[in-house]
């Protein structure tokens, strides 16, 4: 029994580390295909192939939900993603990729700190949420942040949030591929539209179709059913606190892709989200249950 623990919060852990990797690698190929559609093309792209791609890998025709309940967390479930993305895009285009990140991170941060039950929790929130305001700059200073993205990030971040609560919901019961493949056809649904009508047959470029599939697998099929999988592995609070370290991953990418060089406080707001998330792994443990006694 207690091997079986450990291995379901072992994938939980991959699961998530992965899909942080893979949606920052396709946020940086997002951020090159602004010039051409629009952050509003560029969430056209990503959603839409993400849906077709779910959709043939996973086939959720065969388990639709039954009730009227179901649909509507699974709707409320792609309002959240769909929103997420295209403000967490339209942030990005005013303020650098890795502060747009830690601002949005509030959501799951917010997340934690409610749902928490235990003292120890705080602490590890507690270290995340400094190494966050460590890598947010002066917003008095002579290279404050835009305060439109700003706001855009943050309320992204409360998209997250609701993201995670009601993906938590929704894969109670069923698999967590078919509810990612169902949101995000729902998101697809109402920003697919938007970013035809803003960016027209410029959509269809071949410049623009390959990187818009890689941004889609990249970016949103294959870490949001990554996510889907660790949910069912950990506490929706022990998820929130380990997806703290995204902030770091987006700065070492900015670091490794851009040649971004790093301050002292920049690595030290790193360490400390670092802990954050081992000491959250170290704990989450205790919270995950077998399904069966």
């Amino acid at each position: 029994m207690s091997i079986s623990v450990n291995r379901a919060l072992l994938v939980a852990i991959v699961s998530v580390v992965l899909a942080m990797i893979t949606i920052q690698s396709g946020a940086s190929i997002a951020k090159q295909l602004f010039p051409l559609v629009g952050p509003e093309g560029t969430t056209a792209l990503r959603l839409g192939f993400s849906a077709v791609v779910l959709w043939l890998v996973f086939r959720p025709w065969r388990s639709l939900p039954s009730g009227r309940r179901d649909w509507l967390a699974v709707i409320t479930y792609g309002i959240c993603l769909g929103g997420m993305n295209i403000l967490f895009y339209l942030a990005i285009e005013r303020i650098p990729l890795g502060i747009g990140v830690a601002l949005e991170f509030t959501g799951p941060l917010a997340v934690a700190l409610f749902s928490s039950r235990r003292k120890r929790d705080l602490v590890w929130v507690a270290c995340a949420l400094a190494g966050i305001l460590l890598l947010l700059p002066d917003m008095h200073g002579v290279d404050a942040l835009d305060p439109v993205g700003v706001v855009l990030a943050l309320a992204a971040g409360a998209c997250w949030a609701g993201y995670i609560l009601f993906g938590k919901k929704t894969n109670a019961k069923g698999s967590g591929g078919i509810t990612v493949a169902l949101g995000m056809t729902v998101a697809a649904a109402f920003l697919v539209p938007i970013g035809a009508i803003s960016q027209g047959m410029a959509l269809l470029s071949w410049d623009v179709l390959p990187l818009g599939l890689l941004v889609g697998v990249l970016s949103s099929a294959l870490p949001y059913s990554l996510e889907m999988v660790a949910l069912r592995n950990m506490t929706s609070q022990n998820f929130s606190v380990f997806m703290s370290v995204e902030p770091a991953i987006a700065a070492l990418a900015g670091f490794v892709l851009l040649a971004e060089l790093l301050t002292l406080w920049q690595w030290l707001a790193i360490g400390l989200v670092i802990v954050a998330s081992v000491g959250s792994s170290l704990t989450s443990s205790q919270a995950v249950k077998p399904e069966t006694e």
